[in-house]
């Protein structure tokens, strides 16, 4: 049998997207008894909402002071702690994930898997390389605990109907006090977040300025989705870089991809490359994104986007 525990991610209030996605991910290795590890300040309510995840067998909850905000420092010695009796530990592959689980494997004694985005076997795991263009299949030794941070982008997120039990668990374990907490900085726009959103409408060097990705905005409102943007519009400075989507930006798997814009790099194209939906609007008839939309209007997009926001608000 597989132990697996999994890292969860939250705000302090709600499960991140990316656990249930991790889920999904560790219910597909063979043999699986899936378990969610919450580390929060009080975490009674993020258990709840993991023990309802199906395919999660147990839950376990360190109540902490110390956990009120995910530093790595601080939760790496407790995820250690508690990941002994089991075979693997999954995190996410987002900043949390990517900032946390080379600690735990450290403090394991044992590499780090990154990115895993398939699973042929409990040992044997594939990967992304070059770009997402090659996919590179990597094998851990049989009698090596697995700690891995999963591509949350290739996996659905697992469904809720689950009835887990929960645990609270005490750990005598030191806890490091060379880092601590002193403010967080965020854009807040109102909109979903980019890298979670069913629905992401972006636009590229194409928008001409800030000023003119104000239809990209318009257009996102009215679909209740989030904005992103190529790297040209990022350094361009049309909008922050926090928005950028691509192989240096946000890896993202939304229903629907609108391409406004946009030419489609190789580098734009590995991070949307698991989007259901791609739809590109772009003037240029032979742009890279039409190779691989679903849907390709070729015209002006200054036309375009606000006749289509047109018919949206008479639909």
């Amino acid at each position: 049998m597989s132990r697996i525990l999994v890292v969860a991610e939250h705000n302090g209030s709600k499960l991140n997207p990316s656990t249930p996605k991790c889920v999904t991910c560790a219910a597909r290795i063979p043999g699986a008894s899936v378990d969610v590890l919450v580390l929060a300040a009080d975490g009674a309510k993020i258990a709840a909402e993991a023990a309802a995840l199906s395919g999660v067998g147990k839950v376990l909850v360190v109540n902490n002071p110390a956990n009120s905000e995910p530093l790595a420092a601080v939760y790496a010695p407790q995820v250690a702690k508690v990941a002994a009796p089991y075979t693997h530990v999954l995190g996410p592959s987002t900043t949390f994930g990517k900032d946390l689980m080379p600690r735990v494997a450290a403090l394991l004694g044992v590499s780090q898997v990154s990115d895993i985005m398939g699973v042929e076997s409990d040992h044997r795991f594939q990967r992304p390389i070059y770009a997402g263009n090659a996919v590179l299949t990597i094998d851990v030794p049989a009698d090596s605990k697995v700690v891995a941070t999963v591509r949350v982008a290739s996996f659905e997120a697992a469904a809720v109907g689950g009835n887990a039990s929960t645990e609270s668990v005490a750990l005598d374990v030191p806890l490091p006090t060379h880092t601590r907490f002193v403010s967080r900085s965020a854009a807040t726009s109102g909109r979903p977040d980019l890298q979670s959103a069913s629905r992401v409408v972006s636009g590229g060097r194409a928008l001409g300025s800030s000023e003119n990705f104000k239809i990209i905005y318009s257009l996102a409102d009215k679909l209740g989705a989030a904005v992103g943007a190529s790297r040209a519009a990022v350094d361009a400075g049309y909008v922050p870089n926090e928005m950028q989507v691509g192989q240096t930006g946000k890896i993202i798997a939304p229903e629907l991809y609108m391409a406004i814009g946009i030419s489609g790099a190789i580098q734009h194209m590995t991070g949307i490359k698991d989007a259901r939906t791609i739809i590109a609007i772009n003037k240029d008839s032979e742009a890279p994104i039409f190779e691989a939309a679903d849907i390709g209007l070729v015209g002006d997009l200054f036309t375009i986007v606000p006749e289509l926001e047109k018919q949206l608000g008479s639909g």
